[in-house]
């Protein structure tokens, strides 16, 4: 691949919802470039850019690809993003390395919620776009109604640069409208614009036209004053307008024909910003000061930014990047500034899928990879040592769904550490953590299938068997009545014996106190020096409730008499005594069993608040208020966190894709008698499972 300059590269993220077919069309502009002689398929498992073995099975992205184009003196730098929810983190790495997008549509189908999601994210970075209704050959494909919908819901930015002719089993070709010619065919022979068509001609051009003048005061009166405006004069205003995000310009094909994609190439070229064109980055000195823009110039400092990291047992770490500025070169050392690590660059090199064509250089606007940095990891800022700078960190969604990981075998024990945090440097949306309370090890990711890909990858790349399966509630017990007991330890084996005897207070706390422990003995009958002690036992008893085995909170226990041994009493003895008495006194104290309780802040689209309202009533939640905010109702709510458990999937269920939620610890609360006695069941069937007595 040959050397280009910043002016000729395009970084371009496709993006849509998923299944509307960006790796066909990423395919297809590889075939139309020449880059591959031979069109893959999707059902077929042999694309450029799924080629990872999750790819192949499922049939859909899960990962991130990068595909270079090159087309008429330009490198297009593809990023092929998964459209699937679960991997979204995917689809956010690769629009913080791009400069625009290309937003893909199924004629079939219209604006959906991946649609959507695309477009909020877009705007979120502030991308320019431009849209492809694609597979325009399929049966019940339309590009009116496809662009009706686009104006429903997106305004009338959207603007048709080029039309269908014919549509599903007729589909044939494009015409551009700033051209006014008509292209049929894989080849884009051009032929005259077919005579029944010259009436939607002109009415998607006076719409463009109307788009385009709206954007430019020049073009305005003179459309106002019914001048004729030039093919130039639109090509012009249409870029700025296009790179300004003013326009949205809208394009027919169909990746799977190939009709239409040479055009959508050139659109791409000659509508789309350049690096070079794009908004300078902001970046902030690393000694302190200022924020400096920096713009895409190859002779500036370095700043190059880890957008995607993959793990591999045989390569190891593997580095995308995007170089913001300066050059990069091979066989350098460069700052990571982040880590502030010193990091040896090897080779550099440009992927084409799972390709690799070593480069001797990256310039500014280019993205290339690089392999074994010991320290660097996704979000981190490379520079010189001499000159540093930090970008802005890469945002990525909370997860919201929990998994408990186990090793399948033995074999797979010690492996599982390593592996799990292997797989963690991949994705930023999956956080590795162990839960204090039950003490399982637990994944967190957007979804389902997303932590289901995990455990296949881990089996795959690190041979670590992973079972997942449903976390463990952290239930509390605590008494709900004051008591007192009293314990006498004594032992006698021929010897020195043992002897500790204790009266106990238990009396319940309010919620949320945890443990008191406090004494009140008169008159010396326990001697001070075995005050350790009982609270040594208490705590010891604490770790294990007599309703279902939960760790006892809320308590006070308070040491208030006893007798001892001038030759017998040990530590030992009044230790064994104050947890024997903290048991009966649990059973005396009318035992509960506690629940943990979350604070729940869901954004739902208003035409779903009621279901979903209903349902947080199934799940015996508390609805605290709601509020509107920017076309959605935000819903505060409390729920136990035993009901919460697939929320992601019923959440994502109830509202098409559309609700999302974040989810924090509130307060622990007394579960409800018949919910509490299931608990205790489940809990001593998985201690006779595990051979556990008493």
């Amino acid at each position: 691949m040959k050397e280009y300059s910043t002016n000729n590269i395009r970084n371009v993220a496709l993006v849509s919802h998923g299944g509307n077919g960006k790796t066909s069309m990423a395919e297809a502009m590889l075939f139309e470039s020449g880059a591959i002689t031979r069109l893959g398929r999707v059902e077929e498992g042999n694309t450029t850019s799924d080629f990872d073995p999750d790819e192949i099975k499922r049939h859909s992205s899960v990962s991130l690809s990068l595909i270079p184009v090159e087309w008429k003196g330009v490198k297009i730098n593809l990023l092929d993003t998964p459209g699937y929810a679960d991997f979204v983190g995917e689809e956010k790495a690769g629009l913080s390395a791009a400069d625009a997008a290309v937003l893909l549509l199924d004629a079939t189908a219209g604006v959906q919620v991946g649609t959507e999601a695309a477009w909020a994210y877009l705007e979120e970075r502030k991308l320019p776009r431009m849209v492809v209704v694609n597979r325009m050959d399929r049966e019940n494909a339309s590009f009116d109604q496809s662009m009706e919908a686009l104006r429903s819901h997106f305004g009338n930015r959207c603007a048709a640069v080029r039309i269908p002719i014919g549509a599903q089993d007729s589909f044939r070709g494009v015409i551009d409208l700033i051209k006014q010619k008509a292209y049929t065919g894989e080849k884009a022979v051009e032929e005259p614009i077919p005579a029944d068509m010259a009436d939607a001609v002109q009415a998607y051009r006076e719409k463009l036209i109307e788009a385009v003048a709206e954007t430019n005061e020049e073009l305005t009166l003179k459309y106002l004053e019914g001048e004729e405006i030039s093919g130039d004069e639109l090509v012009a205003a249409l870029r700025t307008g296009a790179c300004a995000g003013l326009i949205v310009p809208v394009a027919a094909a169909s990746a799977l024909k190939n009709v239409g994609v040479a055009a959508l190439l050139d659109e791409i070229v000659d509508l789309l910003p350049s690096p070079a064109d794009a908004q300078p980055v902001q970046a902030t000195p690393a000694g302190g000061g200022a924020p400096v823009a920096l713009s895409a110039d190859p002779g500036g400092p370095l700043v190059a930014q880890i957008f995607k990291t993959t793990a591999d047992p045989y390569v190891g770490r593997l580095n995308y990047f995007r170089v913001y500025s300066g050059t990069f070169k091979s066989d350098s050392h460069v700052q990571n500034v982040n880590r502030h690590k010193d990091e040896r660059i090897g080779q550099l090199f440009f992927l084409r899928g799972k390709q690799q064509e070593n480069t001797a250089q990256v310039v500014a606007g280019d993205i290339a990879a690089v392999a074994k940095l010991s320290e660097t990891a996704t979000g981190d800022t490379i520079c010189n040592a001499d000159r540093q700078y930090l970008l802005k960190p890469l945002t990525f969604p909370r997860p919201a769904y929990r998994m408990a990981v186990g090793p399948k075998t033995k074999a797979d024990q010690d492996k599982l550490g390593p592996a799990l945090q292997r797989i963690a440097e991949e994705d930023p949306t999956l956080i590795l953590g162990r839960d204090p309370d039950t003490g399982e090890i637990v994944l967190s990711g957007i979804g389902d299938v997303h932590l289901h890909v995990a455990a296949d990858r881990m089996q795959r790349k690190f041979n670590v068997g992973v079972e997942l399966r449903r976390p463990k509630v952290p239930y509390r017990e605590t008494v709900s009545n004051k008591t007192n007991a009293e314990y006498k330890h004594k032992k006698q084996t021929g010897g020195a014996g043992q002897y500790g005897h204790v009266f106990l207070e238990l009396e319940p706390l309010p919620r949320g106190s945890g443990f008191e422990f406090t004494e009140r003995v008169v008159g010396g009958s326990v001697p001070r020096e075995f005050f350790p002690a009982v609270e040594k036992g208490v705590r010891e008893a604490l770790k294990e409730g007599v309703i279902a085995h939960y760790p006892i909170t809320d308590l006070r226990v308070t040491l208030y008499d006893g007798s001892s041994h001038p030759v017998d009493s040990k530590a030992i003895a009044f230790e064994l005594a104050a947890a024997q008495a903290v048991k009966k006194g649990m059973q005396q104290g009318s035992p509960v069993l506690l629940e943990p309780v979350m604070r729940l802040r869901v954004r739902v689209p208003d035409s779903r608040t009621g279901d979903v309202m209903s349902d947080l009533n199934t799940k015996r939640g508390h609805v605290a208020g709601m509020s509107p905010e920017d076309g959605v109702t935000v819903i505060e709510a409390t729920a136990p966190l035993a009901e919460l458990m697939d929320y992601a999937t019923d959440l994502r269920a109830l509202t098409q894709g559309r609700g999302s939620f974040e989810l924090e610890f509130d307060h622990y609360q007394e579960v409800p008698h018949h919910l509490a006695q299931k608990v205790a069941d489940e809990a001593s069937k998985e201690r006779e499972a595990a051979g556990v007595h008493g």
